[in-house]
């Protein structure tokens, strides 16, 4: 991992280049593979149009850990949902691997904070196999061996065969992540998916999930509202302002891990965002 010192914050828009290496030159034009072009998120309310994001753009990398940061109702959320394909943009556009996003689909699984997730009258192999059996993205003879290697790379081996009432909120997680993980999705979509937790667990998973990315290299696009878990979890992080949600800068955190929490470039970087997300509203919460 690099040192603190590398680290690089980026202001501003991203502008469809590769992301640069921290304290390096900037890395040759790759084409993303997720790209979000200038989306405006709206929704008609009894009286009135609500605007929740305006005009975000920002371009996602193979082996990205993007995040997606701000305070409660920038559009966070909504983002996330556009991408998977649950909602259309009112303007702009979503586009995956170069096309564009128009409905949710297997290349893009998401994992949501709410420990009801997974369905209480499977068990927790039978909960990673369904989506590949609905989805028939795989030979049905490999579905078992799929779901069975993805449940023991999140450490839950020993309950393969438990039903959800059985396991704990951070075993309840990390369940979800290994059914979106066997689908091999082109991005793993995260909301917020560690908010529910108690603090010891929620670190835990945080380490946890950079352990799975360390060993597979996957991409994620994941949603939070907490600074430090922003700042540990991503390599690249998307600073949204307060409703409606634009974007205020794109920060490079590669350089930071859960090793660097309390150090003075971890905290500067922190009070850095904090004064971005809270210099419109004068508070200073």
């Amino acid at each position: 991992m690099l040192s603190p010192c590398e680290a690089d914050a980026q202001d501003g828009q991203a502008d469809g280049q590769s992301p640069p290496a921290p304290g390096g030159p900037a890395a040759p034009l790759i084409a993303p593979l997720l790209s979000v072009d200038g989306v405006t998120l709206q929704y008609q309310t009894h009286d009135r149009v609500v605007t929740a994001t305006q005009g975000v753009s920002f371009n996602v990398y193979t082996a990205d850990r993007f995040v997606l940061l701000g305070p409660s109702g920038c559009g966070k959320s909504s983002l996330l949902k556009c991408v998977a394909g649950f909602t259309k943009p009112s303007a702009g556009e979503v586009r995956l691997k170069g096309q564009a996003v128009s409905t949710s689909g297997p290349d893009r699984m998401m994992v949501f904070q709410d420990f009801d997730q997974l369905l209480p009258w499977k068990t927790v192999l039978q909960n990673v196999m369904f989506p590949m059996i609905v989805s028939r993205a795989f030979p049905r003879r490999e579905i078992k061996e799929r779901a069975r290697a993805a449940i023991s790379r999140v450490k839950l081996a020993g309950f393969a065969d438990a039903y959800p009432h059985m396991l704990s909120g951070g075993m309840k997680q990390r369940a979800a992540i290994a059914r979106a993980m066997a689908m091999e999705p082109a991005v793993l979509l995260m909301d917020e998916p560690f908010a529910a937790l108690d603090a010891l667990t929620r670190r835990r998973m945080q380490e946890e999930l950079l352990q799975l990315w360390d060993d597979v290299r996957f991409t994620v696009l994941f949603v939070t509202h907490s600074i430090e878990e922003a700042i540990i979890v991503g390599s690249r992080i998307l600073v949204l302002s307060p409703h409606p949600g634009r974007v205020k800068a794109e920060l490079n955190a590669q350089a930071f891990g859960r090793e660097h929490l309390g150090g003075a470039e971890f905290a500067a970087l922190s009070q850095r965002i904090h004064a971005m997300l809270f210099a419109e509203d004068g508070h200073g919460h």
